[in-house]
């Protein structure tokens, strides 16, 4: 055990958050916090890292176990030194030593003190084992895989934006490898590719790692195990996301049946009492089943969750058959070309999601769809089409003077004042919060009332960038129940697999710096891709196979010599050698190609949601992999020295 949560009460103020609440934490699980907008996950990630204190009951570590805290909080920090740099204080102990090694050799290069040389000697040794020699290339390797580029790593933090810079924390977190790494919302400033390598490198993560996150792909992926706050309590579930779900409502069905049982035997206690408490005889009787009562554990009613409400979408007019249509386009800036000679069409009933990594151009293309971005180019718009476009840089549009109720009343919707605070209370507005100004909410909070304002307006072709960003797994799950049954056109912009997955029919990416359109869901262009990477790779084993042979062919016909009378000469021993070092290498590449598939098909299952459903499986997939792993390297290495050998004896019999 690393951390033990002992009976914990936590208030704020009047405010119970946990209350009799128990949490033991485990070396090397993986584990998703989950609960509603407002439950206490990240005040429970900050009671574990000791910056509060409970009120009541005990946090206990193991020793000296090692945490580290991943959240928004880390945006406040400051430099002006390089990502690499930044991200390479992870490091501390080993910088330190490198630049105490760097005064000393210093030092000697003016006194052979052998004090000095047997100092340097303790360090360097400590430095090795620190793995001090290879912490630029680790840093290198885990920033590039975050989305940085190579030229990116000498640029200074502070040029970045604020999604970038949590990326350097992200990396600099992870470089520490902390026994328990907590992630509050990992992904929200992540792009696809950047989001699928942090679930494989998690998924190798040696300690125990715990996350929060709206995104149910990733937590499906990565998590075995699911702590959900509820009602002050910590309740666990053994599984991933989705078992969580089906799991949770057999709980709250056999809470409720208990529940009602209970009320009913309170009842009948109670008309008892009521009946015989002033009758001599049955006093004795009634006393002790009023005692009874009191000492009742009482069972919670269960908790009815967020109100569910359907959305109407009161869309005024149908479009033609075709929305909007993009004819040779282009667009730049300066030397990065997003689109060259482009073309695209958008047909009604369409609902596309643009996915690709950040920098693709996939909000240029939406401000293009807009007609609101310069381009070279034609876009020629449908007929009867009604545009609603929702971005988190475009909320100069709210009117700062209003409160949310009237803000969202001017979009000319047909909603009551009821409603629209029901919607609000969907958009994590509660209460009275619904009577703020706009001009005194956050960035966040203006970002869901613009969001709130698309989904009721009486537009025909919804145009969503990110919209997902700042909202809870509940309200994600509203925005998918109004998206579905939405009967107009829209093209989303979104990393929540989950999110892409039950609302598009259609899949656009920007490569080669045009619009490739897939038709179908989430789901099947993925194996779709899947099956076209797996079928390059072996396209492109069989072409380096065919090369190396050839390689080998040529070298051993170019050094193959000639006796005086024209008769090659020939050393039969040396051919015999020759003849087992080569059945060795072709026996090692035949090992190789198949340790190489049986990673790959690890692989598959290590991203295979099921997977984390049951631990044992995980665990005995997880350590697989890793035995896997470590023959591919260590045959790989056989396999290059068997054939430098080889080669060495071709030259040898030829010289």
């Amino acid at each position: 055990m690393l951390i033990a949560l002992n009976h914990i009460t936590f208030e704020f103020g009047a405010h119970t958050i946990f209350k009799d609440a128990s949490w033991h934490i485990m070396p090397n699980e993986r584990i998703g916090l989950i609960g509603v907008n407002g439950a206490g996950k990240s005040t429970l990630l900050r009671i574990i890292n000791q910056e509060y204190a409970v009120s009541e009951g005990s946090v206990e570590r193991a020793g000296s176990v090692s945490v580290g805290f991943f959240n928004q909080d880390l945006l406040s920090f400051e430099s002006n030194e390089s990502i690499l740099h930044v991200a390479m204080t992870a490091f501390e102990k080993a910088l330190r030593l490198e630049k105490e090694m760097e005064a000393i050799t210093e030092r000697l290069s003016h006194s052979q003190d052998e004090k000095l040389l047997m100092e340097y000697s303790e360090k360097l040794h400590e430095y090795e084992a620190l793995d001090g020699y290879n912490i630029q290339h680790r840093t290198e390797a885990l920033l590039e895989g975050l989305g940085f580029s190579t030229s990116d790593l000498q640029r200074p933090y502070n040029e970045f934006s604020g999604g970038w810079r949590m990326r350097v924390l992200l990396a600099r977190m992870m470089l520490q490898q902390p026994e328990v790494l907590m992630l509050d919302e990992p992904t929200n400033h992540l792009d696809l590719p950047s989001i699928e390598w942090l679930e494989r490198y998690l998924q190798r993560y040696r300690g125990t790692v715990i996350i929060t996150s709206h995104d149910r792909y990733f937590l499906d992926r990565m998590v075995t195990k699911i702590v959900e706050v509820y009602q002050q309590q910590l309740i666990q579930y053994s599984g991933n996301y989705s078992f969580y779900q089906s799991e949770k409502a057999l709980r709250l069905e056999q809470q409720q049946r208990a529940y009602e049982n209970q009320q009913e035997y309170i009842r009948q206690q109670e008309r008892f009492i009521e009946r015989f408490r002033a009758k001599a005889t049955k006093a004795a009787q009634a006393q002790s089943a009023m005692k009874r009562l009191e000492k009742l554990d009482r069972i919670e009613e269960v908790d009815g969750g967020p109100d569910k409400i359907r959305i109407r979408f009161n869309i005024s007019t149908v479009p033609g058959k075709i929305l909007c249509t993009l004819k040779d386009v282009h667009k730049q800036f300066g030397e990065h070309i997003i689109l060259d000679h482009a073309d695209a069409e958008i047909n009604r009933g369409d609902k596309i999601a643009l996915i690709g990594a950040n920098g693709k151009g996939k909000s240029t293309l939406l401000r293009i769809i807009a007609g609101t971005g310069k381009f070279q180019g034609e876009r020629v718009p449908g007929h009867n089409v009604q545009t609603s476009f929702y971005a988190q840089h475009q909320l100069e549009a709210l009117n700062l003077n209003n409160d949310l109720v009237t803000e969202l009343q001017h979009c000319g919707s047909s909603y009551t004042e009821q409603e629209l605070r029901t919607l609000l209370g969907c958009f994590l507005f509660s209460g009275d919060d619904v009577f703020k100004k706009i001009r005194v909410l956050s960035g966040g909070e203006k970002a869901r009332v613009a969001l709130a304002k698309t989904i009721i307006s009486k537009a025909n072709f919804l145009l969503l960038d990110e919209p997902t960003n700042h909202l809870d797994i509940n309200s994600v799950e509203m925005l998918i129940d109004a998206l579905n049954q939405y009967t107009g056109s829209y093209v989303l912009v979104s990393h929540d697999r989950y999110f892409v997955s039950k609302t598009a029919n259609k899949i656009w990416e920007i490569t080669d710096h045009q619009i490739k359109e897939f038709t179908g869901t989430y789901e099947e262009w993925e194996e779709w891709k899947k099956r076209m990477t797996d079928r390059n790779d072996i396209l492109q084993n069989n072409k380096d196979i065919e090369i190396e042979k050839e390689k080998r062919e040529e070298i051993y016909s170019e050094q193959e010599p000639a006796s005086s009378n024209g008769k090659k000469v020939i050393n039969k021993e040396a051919q015999k050698v020759l003849a087992k070092q080569k059945k060795k290498f072709e026996q090692l590449e035949t090992s190789l190609n198949r340790i190489k598939e049986e990673k790959s098909m690890l692989e598959t299952a290590l991203a295979d949601p099921a997977t984390y459903a049951d631990k044992d499986k995980f665990l005995n997939t997880e350590n697989e992999y890793r035995r896997v792993s470590d023959q591919l390297e260590k045959v790989n290495a056989e396999y290059e020295s068997a054939f430098e050998k080889m080669m060495q004896m071709e030259a040898q019999i030829t010289a």
